[in-house]
């Protein structure tokens, strides 16, 4: 059977047709450029921003439920005198729970959302590592968690201020809160983020990191209530090296020396051993994250 074009008809040929499309000219921008990128997404998206509007609710409503009585003693600072009510800026009402609420809540937007719908490949695509991922993603946690810590301490700060406080003494206690405030996030970024890490299901993720946070600092509160009741102090210390927020109290208690004094650290060595205990919690999760990742990637 013949395959020649009907009589009159040339023969086929192909033909070109001009879109218009162009080659990207511009600069191209690298690994740094790329993890500050990620960076500021991943703050803006641990607060709702870019997101819908469902999904600011709950931070904004934590961070409101956590400035709201803060207001309340800034007021009574200035316009009533009522010095007396500022306890110290690590020690602001509700910390643990609501915090542990909002690390639990926004680390698997930050952690589970790209492994469950596999646009985690597209991030580990080079030129951006998956160290430099987890890293990134651990950095977008802390800042969202700092924000949170560091809005009410601020508010106090202006506040003892504007009531005629010391300026030299005032900023020189907000800087220490400011130091044992990262510590803090650090430590809460990496639980909640090893957690979400390995979790592609936000519920479970939500659920196992407020049990570890909020019911493990229930557990070691308790421990150290009972321990020092019993005139067991060594006890309730070596306790406190178990829960974040243990070991952030125990630190602010015998550094600060403010908030409730339930077997703090007081010897040199116990003061030691809190402090190495908080930086493995933050060195060690976040190497744990980076392994996790680069797990991924090797898949």
């Amino acid at each position: 059977m013949s395959s020649a074009p009907p009589e009159g008809v040339g023969p086929r040929r192909g033909v070109i047709h001009d879109l218009g499309y162009r080659p990207y000219a511009g600069p191209r921008h690298g690994e740094t450029h790329i993890a500050r990128s990620l960076f500021v997404t991943g703050l803006r998206n641990a607060y709702g921003l870019g997101r819908s509007g469902r999904s600011k609710i709950l931070p904004f409503l934590l961070l409101l439920f956590y400035v709201v009585p803060t207001l309340g003693i800034v007021v009574a600072m200035v316009l009533f005198d009522q010095r007396d009510l500022f306890a110290g800026y690590p020690a602001l009402p509700g910390t643990v729970p609501l915090l542990s609420v909002f690390a639990a809540a926004q680390a698997p937007i930050l952690f589970s959302h790209d492994l469950r719908y596999g646009s985690i490949v597209l991030y580990l695509a080079r030129p951006l590592r998956a160290s430099a991922y987890a890293a990134t993603r651990w950095l977008s946690l802390v800042a969202a968690l700092m924000v949170f810590l560091l809005t009410p301490m601020l508010l106090l700060y202006v506040g003892a201020l504007l009531s005629d406080a010391d300026v030299l003494s005032e900023t020189g206690d907000l800087l220490a809160a400011v130091g044992m405030a990262l510590l803090l996030a650090g430590m809460i970024a990496s639980v909640a983020g090893l957690i979400s890490a390995w979790s592609t299901r936000r519920g479970f993720a939500v659920v196992a990191t407020i049990a570890v946070l909020l019911l493990g600092n229930g557990i070691v509160t308790a421990v150290q209530a009972i321990a020092s009741d019993q005139g067991s102090d060594g006890v309730g210390v070596v306790a406190g090296l178990l829960a974040p927020f243990r070991l952030h109290s125990g630190l602010v208690n015998v550094w600060l020396d403010e908030g409730t004094r339930l077997t703090p650290p007081e010897s040199a060595l116990a003061q030691a051993a809190y402090l190495f205990a908080g930086l493995t919690f933050v060195v060690g999760g976040l190497a744990l994250l980076v392994w996790r990742y680069r797990k991924v990637a090797g898949r």
